[in-house]
């Protein structure tokens, strides 16, 4: 036999064995697509992919391969992220609104593969999941201009569901009419309380009456069927393409950096990772003075900063409040599991909404 003879003998039997893992690899990319699926997780992991890549690469001995197989491993994750895409093909990810939302803008970015259902408000998007009506839901937390969305903090509270992850999306609204109309026409706007807040300078400026909606879509929608060439929404650009209507005036929020934070929420909690570096905590304190002091500094001396603090009224009894905390740090380590226990001794009640990775840009 000859030495080429040789070589390719040997390169068949490694292909075989290749083609052996590959099965297992893709067995396993089908699972983690299962565990995505059921925790509202996207496909794309940049951080992991890069840690991967840094870490199988050491394997190789030889330097002269070391960037050939960089390459290879790129191509493997590639197909694996193909596969998972495709078995992630028809979740469903509820979202409060109508097409063109900018939620549901943000749900289509998180999940490609995904099909958006629209539900008159947060409350009904985020009982579709509790009901099992779709997969998780995509609802915003806050904005970086306009505040916190009290009402999807109040259903983190009193809800069942956990967040899986919190993704940051640039906020750019738009003046929407009728095709026929100009911006002399103008004499109302419609939107969502948020978006006309996020606008106050330029309605105040135009002097426009101010017409509170849902949300943005449905604003938009609102003002394609009324045919009012007096009226305009404020919305998105995938708005005016959903329902006919057109910009009068891009960009007119007055802030050049509005951003909205968007939290996906689940029905099973997330697993621990090592990777987690955010916790959300929702908790209440006892009637006692002191308490919340103690906790905020049970939560430092742990080690774990705090973000944001927030109250917010627990309805239930007159002037008590529950408290909405983020932090920085794993709150599945040893340490977060003390500072826990340390806490119920200030704490009536307790819940972890959710622990995750840095907070991903779409």
């Amino acid at each position: 036999m000859s030495k080429l003879d040789e070589a390719r003998k040997k390169i068949n039997e490694i292909d075989k064995s290749i083609a052996s893992l590959f099965e297992e690899r893709m067995d396993a990319a089908g699972k983690i697509a299962e565990y995505k699926k059921a925790h509202g997780m996207c496909v794309e992991d940049a951080a992991r992919e890069q840690i991967l890549i840094q870490n199988n690469s050491g394997f190789i001995k030889n330097d002269e391969y070391k960037s050939y197989y960089i390459n290879f491993q790129h191509s493997v994750m590639d197909i694996s992220k193909a596969y998972q895409h495709r078995l992630l093909d028809g979740m469903r990810v509820a979202f409060s609104g109508t097409k063109g939302a900018f939620a549901d803008i943000a749900a289509s970015k998180i999940f490609p593969d995904s099909k958006t259902v629209g539900y008159k408000d947060f409350k009904a998007a985020y009982n579709s999941v509790v009901y099992g009506e779709c997969d998780c839901v995509v609802l915003p937390l806050e904005n970086s201009f306009n505040g916190d969305v009290g009402s999807v903090m109040d259903l983190c509270f009193f809800g069942s569901l956990f967040v899986s992850g919190v993704y940051e999306a640039e906020i750019i609204q738009n003046l929407l009419a009728a095709k026929e109309a100009s911006i002399s026409d103008i004499k109302a706007v419609m939107s969502h309380p948020q978006a006309l807040g996020q606008c106050a300078e330029y309605i105040n400026k135009h002097n426009f009456e101010c017409i509170e909606a849902v949300n943005t879509a449905v604003a938009a929608k609102y003002v394609s069927d009324s045919a009012r060439k007096d009226l305009a929404a404020i919305g998105s650009e995938s708005a005016a393409e959903e329902f006919g209507l057109q910009i009068l005036e891009k960009h007119i929020n007055q802030s050049g950096t509005n951003t909205t934070r968007f939290a996906v929420l689940t029905r099973a909690a997330k697993a621990p990772s090592d990777n987690d570096d955010r916790f959300i905590l929702l908790f209440t304190v006892k009637n006692t003075a002191g308490s919340l002091g103690e906790a905020i500094s049970i939560i430092g001396k742990y080690g774990f900063n705090l973000r944001a603090l927030k109250s917010r009224p627990t309805k239930e009894l007159i002037w008590n409040y529950y408290f909405y905390a983020e932090g920085e740090g794993n709150i599945n380590s040893e340490g977060g599991k003390a500072m826990l226990k340390a806490l119920e001794s200030y704490c009536s009640d307790i819940k972890v909404l959710g622990s995750f990775e840095k907070e991903i840009r779409i």
